[in-house]
């Protein structure tokens, strides 16, 4: 499951760091509050991830699904600069995310042993 937080924080951190761009600097009503709801829903599903998964990888991972996320999003809705290096650096990103993910233990095998 913690995982799955894990998948569901990082995917809340490119919907407040969009929202961060439409709220204007905090100055429109609406953007602001979902972005401050974001960023708690975000925080909480993150810190619910840490519990079994290493913080290091975690935190790796969470980021890395952030920003490439919200690169990808960006040029493929907001019109922004793309382009084959962009592209293929967003690609190392996710294979990196993908790479944490498939080396680092699941959750039920680490806690084992701590029953």
């Amino acid at each position: 499951m913690a995982w799955f937080y894990l998948l569901l924080a990082g995917l809340s951190e490119i919907g407040w760091a969009f929202g961060l761009k439409y709220s204007k600097g905090f100055t429109e009503v609406i953007p602001t509050i979902i972005t401050i709801i974001l960023i708690l829903v975000s925080f909480t599903l993150f810190s619910k991830s840490i519990k079994t998964i290493p913080i290091g990888t975690a935190y790796a991972i969470f980021t890395g699904i952030g920003a490439a996320g919200t690169a990808i999003v960006g040029m493929v809705f907001l019109n922004e600069s793309g382009g084959w290096l962009k592209v293929l650096f967003l690609s190392l990103l996710l294979g990196g995310i993908i790479g944490l993910k498939m080396t680092t233990p699941d959750e039920e095998t680490e806690r084992v042993g701590e029953n």
